[in-house]
């Protein structure tokens, strides 16, 4: 028998996202059911009538839409009927929380693209915090019906984090169909103790992870807790606990919570580095000697000088990897395009014009536009 979870203080918070995850909302047949939404949707309501405001990051249209059609195997899913049962069964889970609370419900709908740029990045924080001014909740889910499997943000956890520091939430919620972080699967072993809370996530945080549980959901533990980790990389806690138990969602508005409580980091990145750090990236590498990595360490901007290879095609704008040799220690928005790199790399910042008959500036990344990703430089 596996102890149970202590109850715990939440920390202060103003402004929540909290994630609810298809397992809640849906059977393994894919049918929506509001059973657990109820609850969730009480803490919503009660959270609104102390002054606080709350996001849902919500998962379910794909499963909602796949009980709509009723006769599609899981075993031939692909990504286009993905996309179609997405289509299919977004309404209904928009419907399903509209139907449970009294104020109006917003949909926003993200995809890769819309974090990965800089400008729709912050015109969709724009839109949710103007929601949440109107009084409104923003009900937010991946835009599963145009994403292409290379582009997809993968799962709500991590979307929710990422969501999380785009409204500058102070608190993360996870609402899940564990009660919380084991030692290890509590299904593999009767020894599996409960985890209060971590202080910071490390390679023995992600080994106590185990497998997806649900028929349902696309995440496992381990997805909760890189969504944790980037949550409290931006100075914002999380809390994990069991959605589908009445008495553990009803203390969430008395400010308790019966589960795992990460804690934010000791200092909040700059929300841009936060961004950099984060946002899915074009996939192109921008390859630097030592002393450019050096300097970068030290806070300098990646002159043209430094950078010894270009590997990938990007356009002037996109996030692009810095490494050296194979390894990755920062990341930024490129002010060139990869073929205008290639030719100035190696030489001087004032050849630049000459080289292209242009300049946007003497920096191929400019420091502010730069953020160091690995421990050791950092």
């Amino acid at each position: 028998m596996t102890r149970a979870f202590a109850t715990q203080a939440l920390p202060p918070w103003r402004r929540a996202v909290l994630k609810v995850g298809s397992s809640l909302l849906a059977s393994a047949q894919g049918e929506l059911s509001d059973r657990n939404a109820r609850a969730l949707a009480a803490f919503v309501a009660a959270s609104r009538e102390r002054g606080r405001e709350v996001v849902i990051v919500s998962s379910g249209a794909v499963a909602a839409g796949r009980g709509r059609v009723g006769n599609v195997s899981r075993r031939s899913d692909g990504l286009v009927l993905r996309q179609a049962l997405a289509a299919l069964g977004q309404t209904r889970m928009i419907g399903l929380w509209q139907g449970l609370l009294d104020v109006p419900v917003a949909q926003v709908l993200l995809a890769h693209d819309d974090l990965r740029n800089r400008r729709r990045y912050l015109n969709a924080r724009n839109t949710l915090v103007e929601l949440l001014r109107l009084g409104a909740i923003p009900v937010v889910n991946e835009n599963d019906t145009v994403a292409v499997e290379e582009l997809k943000l993968g799962d709500n956890d991590n979307l929710a984090a990422t969501v999380a520091a785009l409204v500058d939430a102070e608190l993360l919620l996870i609402a899940s169909d564990v009660d919380g972080l084991y030692s290890r699967d509590p299904r593999l072993g009767k020894d599996a103790e409960p985890v209060g809370s971590v202080d910071a996530i490390t390679a023995e945080t992600y080994a106590m992870a185990g497998a997806s549980r649900g028929a349902v959901g696309t995440g496992g533990m381990r997805t909760k807790l890189e969504a944790a980790g980037k949550a409290a990389h931006a100075g914002i806690a999380t809390a994990l606990f069991n959605g589908g138990d009445a008495g553990v969602v009803g203390n969430l508005a008395e400010d308790r919570v019966r589960g795992t409580l990460f804690r934010a980091a000791g200092s909040r990145l700059a929300a841009r580095k936060y961004w950099l750090r984060h946002a899915p990236g074009s996939g192109a590498r921008l390859r630097v000697d030592a002393g450019a990595a050096s300097a970068i360490a030290g806070g300098a901007s990646l002159l043209p000088g430094g950078i010894v290879g270009v590997d990938g095609e990007f356009a002037r704008g996109d996030i692009v990897d810095v490494a050296v040799s194979e390894r990755v220690i920062a990341r930024g928005l490129c002010q060139y395009a990869a073929g205008e790199v290639c030719r100035m790399a190696g030489r001087r910042s004032h050849e630049i014009e000459r080289l292209l008959g242009f300049s946007y500036g003497d920096s191929v990344v400019r420091r502010d536009d730069l953020v160091v990703t690995t421990e050791e430089a950092s």
